[in-house]
């Protein structure tokens, strides 16, 4: 079974496991694990923020980066096809309070006009316009990768209004690897980023938030709020410092194997994806949804050895990561035009 329904399903690898049984660790929560401290040091680093939080997942990262900046009754300004907004199940609502102003742009990256036109005037009867969140790589938009001059431009206007700005960098690493900029090329016009490594970079669970540390410090209040904070999560941590000392570059073979991918698939009957469009990891292709549902196309690939994500009536997201080779990504690629050609969609009579 060849599996890219997602970066998520990423095992760790034997040397992976290996650095996880020799962590060296301790009690977190009373500030004695070396390791979650070697990593918050790290990070902070390498995202160039003065101090970093280690959390169990994304979703909590960009929940506790939402509380530590805003209070409740805030507003967000925020692409309306945000992965906080559409699929972490509301906790800027029911957490921390606060309203999303949700804005338009074509494959999840807005501009400084329309973050302009977003804030609230003052006045008793409006949310206050508190925080700006950037998503890069923006997931519903096809693994995008925000240009740095759109990111400063939308930053610009944020400050202009006193509005602090969050960047969801959940796979920032394959937005710097396909941009070929370091990290802080992006993370510098933000308050706060976080970073997923159970993602692309194979960890199996993790992640972290970055800023300064009066922030950070609210973070951390945050995190044991909501029950995130962990006892002995250095073995998690040695999962992601050894991702980020040897899965990084290795990320370009993903975005590779993604081309790769979509240009065959590109040849297959009935089937549409913008080639242009695949900047990093994800392949998002349609299906004639007159003809067969993205649902069933995906059941149908799954029977012949393929797991794909249907993402809509018509469209399927199909994401490369470590755990698929490039004969793996020239095989699903196979399968997909099998599969098209045995439901007869260059003919137009479904099978």
């Amino acid at each position: 079974m060849i599996d890219i329904r997602s970066d998520t399903v990423t095992r760790p690898t034997a040397a992976m496991r290996q650095a996880m049984a020799n962590a060296e660790v301790g009690d977190d929560v009373l500030g004695d694990d070396p390791t979650v401290a070697r990593l918050q040091e790290r990070a902070a680093e390498l995202l160039g923020k003065e101090a970093a939080v280690f959390v169990p997942t994304g979703t909590m990262a960009n929940l506790c980066a939402i509380r530590a900046q805003t209070e409740p009754g805030d507003e967000i300004i925020a692409h309306e096809q945000s992965h906080f907004f559409l699929y972490e199940t509301g906790g800027f609502a029911a957490v921390a309070g606060c309203s999303i102003h949700t804005v338009p742009g074509a494959r999840g990256i807005f501009s400084a006009d329309v973050v302009d036109a977003a804030v609230r005037p003052v006045a008793v009867h409006f949310p206050r316009t508190r925080l700006v969140i950037v998503e890069n790589t923006h997931n519903r938009g096809g693994g995008s990768v925000w240009p740095l001059g759109a990111v400063e431009a939308v930053t610009s206007a944020a400050r202009a209004h006193g509005l602090r700005c969050h960047m969801d960098g959940a796979r920032l690493l394959n937005a710097c690897i396909s941009a070929g900029v370091e990290p802080t090329a992006y993370t510098r016009h933000f308050d706060t980023v976080s970073l997923c490594f159970s993602k692309g970079l194979g960890a199996p669970a993790g992640s972290v938030i970055a800023g300064d540390a009066e922030t950070m410090a609210r973070v951390h209040r945050f995190r044991k709020m909501i029950g995130g904070v962990m006892r002995q999560s250095g073995i998690l941590a040695a999962a992601a410092l050894y991702a980020l000392d040897h899965h990084v570059e290795r990320l370009a073979e993903d975005h590779a194997n993604a081309r790769r991918f979509a240009a065959a698939i590109a040849e297959a009957p009935g089937i549409s994806v913008d080639l242009a469009g695949v900047e990093s990891n994800m392949v998002f292709f349609d299906v004639p949804a007159d003809r067969v549902s993205a649902a069933r196309f995906s059941d149908e690939l799954g029977r012949r050895g393929v797991r794909v994500m249907p993402v809509g009536p018509r469209t399927i997201r199909a994401v490369f990561h470590l755990d698929v080779s490039a004969e793996e990504a020239r095989r699903a690629a196979t399968i997909v035009a099998e599969t098209a050609a045995a439901l007869g969609l260059a003919t137009g009579s479904l099978r």
